[in-house]
């Protein structure tokens, strides 16, 4: 490849550039038509002798606008080529195209588009087929071979789907297609990911037919995939992970969703050097969690980065009820302490203060559970019945648990399932012929048919319900001689449930068992909003319908033609292209379906060790450009100048001939040739002066200048911290400044900036005296700088002790002549200069702003600087503005605050917007305190 970056399809048409000078002595030669005019008292004369003058040559500037368009044609033949790029090998008897389109490729898919474009260009222009297959398609899609016309409309079809690859079947169709094209280049355009099966998938794609390999690499570092979000009682836990064998720390950020799109909560996950998993937690309360929709990664747009959250993620406030007296004495013996102990993973419990229903149950109801157990409650007091029916009738759960008190209180048809018997039933006993009893299956219609029964729990003691026809439907357990265990019914929007046994182990011994806990689950599922219909469908394997799908860039979208109904079930569902990953059901509930596990894991892909010749190509956009079209265009343009410079020599286009502006057409042509060639400065004079240039860069714009201190962290820190005080700057206000510029104050001129940021470093050389001169006449001529010592745990300005950037800032202040100063005031105009600031934070939050103390403002011999418009011509912190404004190319924050709070960086950015709103209006917002005595003083 040649150093330069052009190149020429046709390079022997250049030799054609020899024929210029032939060409110019034509065009010397053969001058245009010269301009007549006929002077008119001698018009008769002129009809007796014609005499026609030509004359000697063409004008210079003629001949050299005719060569250059020559010299264009001739350049535009030989195919010229900026940037030129490399050939890629796609020889041989074809060129297998084998693309992974799965969920890891969606985040640089057009990368990988363009290098798989360039594969088959080259392919076609060497005359081969192509054969195309992508490794997250429908298993009978076609792969080819195709001429290159083909293979490329199939690319372009093509599309990341949010599924995991299938290598080890396509790579063996692929291999198969080969067998008719022996001796095939084999170019892999792989996610970067390893899967199960790939070695033996390369094994049998490379091994037979294959003569070359092409590896194509992604310069993107490795993906991050979201396999965790678990509703804990204190917060969302998070999971994150990456691939193994990374070195380097890493953070990234999650946030969550309602199902509106809109960002509710947020939270950080922070990657040890060499770790692939990480943790956070969102802590936010559960009645905001219970909002979550979705839980995605920034930055990561790819479905694995996304998890879709159903009612199983959602948490329910329960409220537990009990009249027994001294709980705390004998918890064993409490009838609310398996009960507790089964609820608290899943729900937040809430209890009243109270054993007297009269009061307790009101308490209850006034903090909105989802789901209220009584454990062994009896008569209801009249005054609370009818709420406590109100709140049931409404959508609330009501469980209820039998015990000698219920068994005495009667019927309540309004809070029970079902008709009890008076008294309660003893199995086995010295007095009872019967034996406890064991649970049988659990019926289908229930929410616990999918459940096993359990073999170890028997009952002993029970209350009965009244035979009635409809005992069956609401008979959701049952003992083995046929007797209820447990009864349900739903009453309005609400339901009603019994267990006919206590919930402490004295009746049976449910309560101790792991079964009592997926019950209590399971009710718990059917007290929350939607969460019926999913109940349901998983205990009778109904089908769900496509609702919301993840797409491949991680963004919910409608279901695609090819999603196929899901069918829930216990531990992890496979994620196809008929069953992509999202929501399943419908608005009445949904079931999420997500594309990793919790024990999911990436792995880096490694290329297979075959003996075959390897050519490693990244990813990358074809950059190369035909300069074809815009040489002819140019040449164009340069034919209609000479046509126009001909009409208006020959007189066509000016009814008076002027001679003397024959010159000035020729430098406007020379003007306009080289504007188009970038040399225009060689037709007009130039007296300008080194630095011009530069001088009126900077005073075109506002822009905001950091002192250069020769520490390149120190620099680069500052530079991003000015761009994204700049960015935040255009977002939200009218203001738009110019890029940030670097100052070396011992020799760059200071009065084009307004405000200049200096970051103190004990390490930088300290300026010399002519440099802090320079500084010193700055801020008298009303320009601010604003001193950062980076350091929140200085003692302040005048400290006993400090911290050495604080003594450097000491050194260079003992040599300005810098005025009193004092803590923003409460009421100055920097706290509503934009923004209304109490304080003034940046990465820290642990110094205040110090500003000019505020003086006589009339008496100006008092002043020791100088100010504008009331502007303080110093300002000193210790918060680090610039770690806190700084980001990097993708706009993402570079340095974590301290402490690490979201909004701390946004006030940063505001502090930054009313300095700089402070320092361009000066005090106009304090004038406004004169506004009333002015208004008196008119009379109004």
């Amino acid at each position: 490849m040649s150093w330069l970056p052009l190149s020429f399809g046709a390079p022997m048409v250049l030799w054609g550039l020899l024929a210029l000078p032939v060409i110019w002595w034509l065009l010397r030669l053969t001058p245009p038509r010269p301009q007549t005019e006929v002077f008119p008292p001698l018009r008769i004369l002129a009809r007796v002798l014609r005499r026609e003058e030509t004359p000697q040559q063409s004008p210079w500037w003629l001949t050299l606008l005719r060569l250059l368009m020559a010299a264009l044609v001739v350049m535009a033949l030989a195919e010229p080529v900026f940037n030129p790029r490399e050939k890629l090998p796609a020889e041989g008897a074809a060129l297998a195209l084998v693309i992974d389109n799965g969920w890891a490729s969606a985040a640089d898919w057009n990368k990988r588009v363009a290098t798989a474009e360039r594969l088959i260009a080259d392919a076609g222009s060497n005359g081969v087929p192509v054969v195309i297959a992508f490794t997250a398609e429908k298993p009978n899609a076609e792969i080819g071979p195709f001429d290159a016309s083909a293979a490329l409309d199939h690319l372009r079809a093509a599309k990341p789907r949010p599924i995991p690859t299938d290598r080890p079947a396509v790579y063996a169709r692929v291999a198969a297609a080969l067998e008719r094209l022996p001796g095939a280049s084999v170019a892999v355009l792989a996610d970067g990911l390893a899967a199960k099966g790939d070695e033996a998938a390369f094994r049998t794609l490379l091994e037979k037919n294959a003569n070359r390999l092409v590896w194509a690499t992604s310069d993107r570092p490795s993906v991050t995939g979201l396999i965790g979000a678990d509703n804990q009682v204190d917060g969302f836990a998070l999971t994150a992970i990456r691939a193994p064998g990374n070195p380097a720390p890493g953070q990234v950020t999650a946030g969550a969703f309602d199902d509106k799109g809109r960002r509710i909560a947020d939270a950080t996950l922070t990657f040890a050097p060499g770790e692939a998993t990480a943790t956070g937690t969102m802590a936010v309360p559960f009645e905001l969690r219970n909002d979550f929709a979705s839980i995605a990664l920034d930055g990561e747009h790819q479905a694995g980065a996304v998890r879709v959250l159903d009612e199983s993620s959602k948490r329910r406030r329960v409220g537990l009820l009990s009249q027994a007296e001294a709980d705390q004495a004998q918890p064993l013996l409490s009838p609310l302490y398996y009960i507790r102990r089964a609820l608290q993973p899943f729900a937040d419990l809430v209890e009243p203060s109270t054993a007297d229903l009269a009061d307790a149950i009101p308490q209850l109801l006034d903090q909105k559970p989802a789901m209220i157990i009584m454990a062994d409650v009896g008569t209801i007091p009249a005054q609370v019945k009818q709420r406590l029916v109100d709140w049931v009738d409404k959508g609330g759960t009501l469980v209820r648990f039998a015990g000698p008190r219920l068994a005495a209180a009667g019927n309540d048809d309004d809070l029970l399932p079902v008709r009890l018997r008076s008294g309660e039933r003893a199995l086995g006993g010295a007095l009872s012929w019967t034996t406890p009893q064991a649970v049988t299956e659990f019926p289908k219609n229930g929410p616990f048919a999918d459940l096993s029964p359990p073999s170890d729990v028997t009952v002993s003691r029970q209350v009965l319900a009244e035979p009635t026809p409809d005992i069956v439907e609401r008979t959701w357990a049952t003992l083995a001689d046929g007797t209820p265990l447990v009864t349900g019914m739903k009453k309005d929007k609400g339901t009603l449930v019994l267990f006919h046994v206590t919930p402490e182990a004295t009746w049976s011994n449910l309560p101790i068992s792991g079964s009592f806990v997926e019950m209590l689950r399971r009710i718990v599922q059917l007290s929350r909003n939607q969460g019926a219909a999913i109940a349901n469908a998983e205990a009778t394997s109904a089908s769900l319908a496509p609702y919301r799908m993840i797409g491949a860039d991680g963004m919910l979208t409608p279901p695609s033609p090819d999603a196929r109904p899901l069918v829930p079930g216990a531990g992890p569902l496979p994620v196809t292209l008929e069953n992509p990953p999202g929501l399943y059901g419908s608005e009445t509930g949904v079931f999420a379906h997500n594309l990793l596990d919790t024990s999911s894991t990436f792995a880096p892909l490694v290329r297979p060790q075959v003996s075959l010749p390897v050519t490693a190509v990244p990813y990358a956009f074809d950059e190369s450009e035909n300069l074809k079209g815009p040489l002819v265009a140019i040449a164009l343009l340069l034919m209609a100048l000479d046509t126009l410079a001909v009409f208006w020599m020959g007189g066509l286009l000016a009814r008076r001939p002027r001679r003397a502006g024959t010159a000035a057409t020729a430098a406007a042509v020379l003007v306009v040739l080289g504007g188009l060639f970038g040399h225009a400065d060689l037709a007009r004079a130039d007296d300008s002066k080194p630095g011009d240039g530069q001088a009126i860069d900077d005073i075109s714009k506002t822009r905001i200048a950091y002192v250069i201190t020769g520490e390149p962290g120190v620099d680069s820190i500052s530079r991003a911290g000015l761009e994204g005080l700049t960015r935040f700057l255009i977002e939200k206000t009218a203001l738009e400044p110019g890029p940030p510029a670097g100052v070396d104050i011992a020799k760059d001129e200071l009065s084009f900036f307004p405000l200049i940021y200096w970051p103190i470093d004990a390490t930088a050389p300290m300026p010399s005296q002519a440099a802090i001169a320079r500084i010193d006449a700055y801020m008298q001529q009303g320009g601010t700088v604003l001193f950062d010592t980076r350091d929140q745990f200085s003692n302040g300005i005048g400290a006993g002790s400090a911290s050495p950037a604080t003594e450097r800032l000491r050194d260079i202040l003992g040599n300005l002549n810098v005025p009193p100063l004092e803590p923003v005031p409460s009421d100055h105009v920097l706290t509503k200069s934009f923004f209304i600031l109490p304080e003034f934070p940046g990465r820290f939050n642990g110094s205040p702003l110090w500003v000019e103390a505020s003086l006589d403002a009339s008496n100006t011999e008092n002043r020791p600087v100088r100010t504008g418009d009331g502007v303080s011509p110093i300002m000193i912190t210790a918060n680090d503005f610039a770690g806190a404004w700084a980001i990097d190319e993708n706009g993402d924050p570079m340095l974590p605050t301290v402490p690490p709070d979201p909004m701390q960086r946004v006030y940063a950015l505001r502090a930054g917007v009313n300095i700089m709103m402070y320092m361009l209006t000066g005090n106009y917002k304090s004038d406004q305190v004169h506004v009333p005595v002015l208004l008196e003083r008119l009379g109004q």
